[in-house]
């Protein structure tokens, strides 16, 4: 009885992180899905990754009293995601390169679409030419 639990509880992780990844458009290889278990809860911090540039990001972060309940609301947010965050666009280019990247970003503020282009990485390894709030569409 214990491996069944244990087999649906997998089986529902790998069918939520599907439901994000489709939702998403993105392919397997390029989305991480990072838990960390905390005293009381699991925090979920959802990394892309550009397929061109090859740089990871922080999507958006989540927590749940388990794996479950974070992916959950990760799905939530993903499908909502147009309707209660801004779209920011940050140019920027890695230290000691020439190529100028464009990425993008939904985010509460222009605070929060940094600490997501930010996220795992030194503020030395990137230079920021700009970032702007792109228009509703």
């Amino acid at each position: 009885m214990k491996n069944t639990l244990i087999l649906d509880k997998h089986l529902r992780i790998s069918e939520l992180q599907q439901k994000i990844r489709k939702a998403l458009n993105i392919n397997e290889e390029n989305i991480c899905f990072e838990f960390h278990q905390m005293p009381d809860y699991f925090d979920l911090d959802l990394i892309t990754v550009n397929p061109i540039h090859k740089q990871s990001f922080l999507f958006h972060s989540t927590e749940g009293r388990d794996k479950i309940e974070a992916l959950e609301i990760m799905l939530k947010y993903v499908n909502n995601q147009l309707y209660i965050e801004d779209s920011y666009t940050i140019q920027w280019k890695l230290t000691g390169e020439n190529k100028i990247h464009q990425s993008y970003f939904r985010a509460k503020n222009i605070f929060d679409a940094l600490d997501k282009f930010y996220f795992g990485r030194s503020t030395e390894s990137v230079l920021v030419y700009s970032i702007h709030l792109n228009p509703i569409s």
